[in-house]
């Protein structure tokens, strides 16, 4: 099972590449909210290798998926869980706990982009409690 701490690691920075066990993060950019400065726009890649299953997290932040390849289910507490595949989304409220994120596939890679709008300086990822 991936490493919790590292996968919250490679969420938290503000550029470069990481790789969890199961989990590959790159971030691509962060930019400064036109007209808010308190607030950034911070666009990710995620990577995951077959069966990979995230911990149960938040993000407090807007985030919208888009998938690039593969299938991977997406559920907010309180939601269907959904199954997502290339050029369907997801989206996600500041005060949402994202209980399922996983790859849907236990033989084939997956692959998104994620854009978060969220407080400057704010980690991307935060464990549920």
């Amino acid at each position: 099972m991936r490493n919790t701490a590292a996968l919250v690691l490679a969420l938290s920075l503000a550029g470069g590449t990481l790789a969890a066990q199961d989990t590959t993060i790159e971030t691509l950019l962060t930019e400064e909210l036109v007209g808010r400065p308190d607030k950034e726009i911070t666009m990710v890649t995620v990577e995951y290798a077959p069966g990979a299953v995230d911990p149960v997290h938040a993000h407090h932040a807007q985030a919208m998926v888009y998938v690039l390849e593969g299938s991977v289910v997406m559920q907010v507490k309180g939601k269907e869980p959904r199954t997502l595949t290339p050029g369907q989304t997801f989206y996600e409220s500041p005060g949402d706990v994202h209980v399922v994120a996983r790859n849907a596939s236990r033989t084939a890679r997956a692959k998104f982009v994620v854009f978060f709008v969220k407080d400057k300086g704010a980690p991307l990822l935060v464990p549920a409690k």
